[in-house]
């Protein structure tokens, strides 16, 4: 494979934004919460436990943002601009999941910052109190 050419998985994720889009343009009645829920059920076992318990931290941190799936991936927005999103490991064949925030979140610090978390297996009293401070930061 050259490196014009996507991935099977990007190819995947493509596929599900392309219906995400279709299923909103036609005005969808699907409870967006639920779709969010029953794509983390689907994961592996260790993405899902994560993934809900990611679920729960972002609602609890910033009940104002609307689940979504974007890309396939449970997602987190703010006016219909996707803030945050949580990329299982499975999805792209990583090492790690991530919690991700898009440009629209208000995470600037200085002149660089990061965009992106990797998260592994169970999280600490710490990592979740920052993480639960970023969410709040980027709901802002």
């Amino acid at each position: 494979m050259s490196d014009t050419e996507f991935t099977a998985e990007e190819k995947a994720a493509m596929k599900e934004r392309a219906r995400e889009v279709k299923s909103a343009r036609r005005g969808s009645k699907t409870d967006p919460e639920a779709d969010v829920l029953a794509k983390i059920a689907e994961m592996e076992p260790g993405d899902r436990a994560l993934g809900e318990r990611i679920h729960a931290l972002v609602r609890a941190a910033a009940p104002g943002l609307t689940p979504k799936l974007w890309y396939g991936m449970p997602a987190y927005a703010k006016d219909g601009k996707v803030l945050c999103f949580f990329q299982c490991s499975a999805k792209f064949k990583a090492r790690y999941s991530t919690l991700g925030f898009s440009d629209q979140a208000n995470l600037d610090e200085g002149a660089m910052w990061a965009t992106s978390y990797a998260l592994t297996g169970d999280l600490t009293a710490d990592d979740k109190a920052r993480l639960t401070e970023l969410v709040r930061r980027a709901a802002r």
